[in-house]
Formats: structure tokens, C-alpha cells, sequence
């Protein structure tokens, strides 16, 4: 059992295509001939929910999936068992703010007929056919949480972290099928499936949800490293701490827990964002060390204490756009996202949001796309003139937002 604290926490990744120059799209590339649409799901959490929405253009929402048709079920489930209902309170009262926390992350099947989902609260990944609303298969994660996932470069498989549980583990997308799994540090988080689906990186965070945030408790937030692997094998083929890294270059109070990230398309460099920081840093991977650290406008608005700040992160959310030439940042505590060019560093204008949560690349690669999950929307932005293009609503809270493909002629069978 985590140690829980007054606190609130958030869960949060970023997909092949959206972090490493577009170069395959969310649970692979289908032949166009195959009568595949290309949407984007965004992950409504308190609700849910998942929007369907355009890739490109205006982004208008297409259709709506409800993404827990057996809550009933899982509700009795969880009351039947003393230690998934404290597990299951504990998610609420404290990483959902009150809240279930219903969906983390999302992918489409290659066929474009059914999609997968990480559901905190209940612990599993569940595939849901687009259809129908109705569940395909479902897998209960190792321990009592499941959170980001990655879909390997061919559509085929997914990597969930099962938080609690401190271990990734990787499925079959079309049975559900457990292939592998793998130890991390505490608290795995983010996945990316590199180099052509050769490897896994998974990003462990530590415990987030105490309030001894000061630099001088850092200690007391656990085991917090990049754990690289063989996607075949499951092998352990590296680890990366970047406290070493960071006392390196003298940043001793940072935290070392890395959180959303960005690879360029050749992925060489590794742009990510740390705990309680407003800004990110660019690490050389074949060098094995961090080369430069961007620092982003405070707001003066936001809040010094670090205890109010969600699940320790200032900014929370980072993508890069195709060519690799620019970052686009949401500055999550400080209420604003960015444009951040990758030469020179130089940020464009704060586009003001409301909590922006995640940060992905729109179909076209034109537009970065935030979630705002303190206002039920999604905003784009321009990724060569740094602008707001326009903003849709969307369900409650939304958080992760992902390219996926539906049938071409898919309208959803919720109208909610």
C-alpha cells in the first residue's frame, strides 16, 4: 500500500507517432484501402468516456464510447474485497480529486473495429468493441491500479504500467493475452515502445502522492529510473538514473523523476519534463547525459506551494512536432501551453489553458493538441506560429488524448 497524504495526483504518456516525429499512428498505419478513418480518442477520465474526434481541420467530435458498460459489476467486485476497496477510496479521495478515475490511456486495434483502455480505478485493461460499447476482453493488472500504456509500432501489442504493482506488463492488443512483463523502479508511468519497436522504455516516478516535497525529503520518494528492455525478450538491456545526471551539471535540488517525454525521430535526444519543475530538459542518449535545461515563465498566479501542485508536477505534458523542430509544452500548474522552438530553445507565446494535461500532434502534424482538463476541452496549436487555432469541448476531465483509426463510416452507438 502507497503512503497517502493530503494530496491530489493525476495520472498521465505519449504514443509512437506523437514523440517520435509521426512515423506511425496509434496502433499502427492501416492501408487506406482498408476503409479506416483516422481519429483521435481523448480520454474524458471522470466521466468514463471516450471522445472521438476529428484528426485534423476543426477536430468536431465524431461520436462518444462509453468505456465502463460493466461498472456494475466491477463496483461489486471491489466491495466484496476489503483491500481493493481501500485501494479503489484511495484513487478516489486522492489521485481523481474526488473522482473514479475511469480511463488513463487509449488505442484503436489495427482494424479499427474495437479499442483498448487502462482503467485506474478498476485496476484493468479492458478492449471495447467500437460497435457496440460492449467488452471484447478484459485483463486485471498486477496489483490494484493501471495506468499509462504504449502500442508497439505494428498495432499489435500494448504496454500497460501497472503502478502498484511496480512492473510493466504487455498484451496481446486483439485477446488480451499477457505476452511479458517486466520489473521498474516505484511507480511505473510512461511507455514508448523505440528504435522501430525494438525496445520499451518505461519511465518510473516514485510516490507522488506525499507531501514531503521539499528537495531536502527527495529521498523519501522511492526508486525512480528509466528501465529500458528488449520488446521481444523483456530482457533488461539498460537503466538510466537521472539523479546521477542531473548532480552532474549541478542540479542537486531537481527532482529525478521523469515524466511526459518527447524523442526525436531519430532518437538520439530525449526531451522530458521532471517533478515539480516549469520547464524540461534535453538528454543526449548515446552520450548518457543531459545537455541542456529549458526554464519556462512562472505565472505569477500559481500557487508556491509545491503540496497544492498535482501528482508534483508543475508542467505536465510534451510532444514534438514531425520534423523534430519544435516542442510543444503544457505548463500545467502555471494554466498556459507553448510552442518551444528545439535550436534555440525560444519559447513563443502562452496560450492560456485550463490545466493542460497532456500535449500530442494532430493527424497532419500541423498542430499540437492539449487537453485542458480544467475545462472539459481540447485546444489546438499551431505548431510553426505558435497560435491557438480553436477549441472544442469534450467529457469530464479530459486527460490523455491519442491518433487511433475507426471504420469509415463510424458514428458511435453512444449520443451522449
Amino acid at each position: 500500500m502507497p503512503v497517502l497524504g493530503p494530496r491530489h495526483l493525476l495520472c498521465v504518456a505519449a504514443a509512437l507517432v506523437l514523440t517520435a516525429g509521426g512515423t506511425a499512428s496509434a496502433a499502427s498505419a492501416p492501408d487506406s484501402s482498408a476503409g479506416l478513418r483516422e481519429v483521435m480518442f481523448v480520454g474524458n477520465n471522470w466521466d468514463g468516456t471516450a471522445d472521438v474526434i476529428k484528426s485534423t481541420g476543426d477536430f468536431a467530435r465524431i461520436g462518444r464510447v462509453n468505456v465502463i458498460p460493466d461498472k456494475a459489476e466491477r463496483i461489486a467486485e471491489i466491495n466484496a474485497d476489503p483491500i481493493k476497496w481501500i485501494y479503489y477510496t484511495s484513487i478516489r479521495n486522492q489521485v481523481g480529486e474526488g473522482h473514479d478515475q475511469y480511463v488513463d490511456d487509449m488505442y484503436s486495434r489495427p482494424d479499427g473495429r474495437s479499442m483498448v483502455v487502462s482503467r485506474p480505478s478498476f485496476a484493468d485493461v479492458v478492449s471495447i468493441d467500437l460497435a457496440t460499447d460492449r467488452i471484447n476482453w478484459r485483463f486485471p493488472v498486477a496489483g490494484y491500479r493501471a495506468d499509462h500504456m504504449a502500442v508497439s509500432p505494428d498495432g499489435t501489442r500494448v504496454a500497460v504500467s501497472a503502478s502498484t504493482a511496480d512492473k510493466v506488463q504487455v498484451l496481446d492488443i486483439n485477446t488480451g493475452k499477457e505476452l511479458g512483463e517486466f520489473g521498474t523502479g516505484d511507480k511505473p508511468h510512461e511507455n514508448f515502445f523505440t528504435d522501430g519497436g525494438k525496445y520499451i522504455w518505461n519511465m518510473s516516478i516514485g510516490e507522488v502522492t506525499t507531501s514531503l516535497d521539499d528537495p531536502a525529503w527527495d529521498w523519501t520518494k522511492g526508486d525512480r529510473h528509466i528501465t529500458v528492455v528488449d520488446a521481444t525478450t523483456f530482457k533488461q538491456v539498460r537503466t538510466i538514473d537521472m539523479r546521477s545526471r542531473l548532480d552532474a551539471i549541478g542540479l542537486k535540488d531537481f527532482s529525478s523523476a521523469v515524466r511526459p517525454a518527447a524523442f526525436t525521430p531519430d532518437w538520439s535526444k530525449l526531451y522530458f519534463q521532471v517533478s515539480f519543475f516549469n520547464g524540461f530538459l534535453e538528454y543526449d542518449v548515446a552520450a548518457d547525459r543531459i545537455t541542456r535545461v529549458k526554464r519556462l515563465p512562472e505565472n505569477p498566479a500559481t500557487n508556491p506551494d509545491r503540496t497544492t501542485w498535482l501528482l508534483d508536477s508543475r508542467h505536465h505534458g510534451i510532444s514534438m512536432n514531425p520534423e523534430g523542430t519544435r516542442l510543444c509544452v503544457a505548463g500545467t500548474m502555471d494554466n498556459y501551453a507553448t510552442v518551444v522552438d528545439r535550436a534555440s530553445f525560444q519559447e513563443g507565446a502562452l496560450i492560456t489553458a485550463s490545466t493542460p494535461y497532456w500535449a500530442t500532434v494532430s493527424g497532419d502534424g500541423k498542430d499540437c493538441i492539449i487537453s485542458e482538463a480544467g475545462a472539459d476541452k481540447i485546444t489546438a496549436i499551431d505548431f510553426a506560429t505558435g497560435d491557438k487555432v480553436t477549441s472544442v469541448d469534450v467529457g469530464d476531465h479530459p486527460q490523455r488524448v491519442r491518433l487511433a483509426h475507426v471504420l469509415a463510416d463510424w458514428a458511435g452507438p453512444s449520443a451522449g
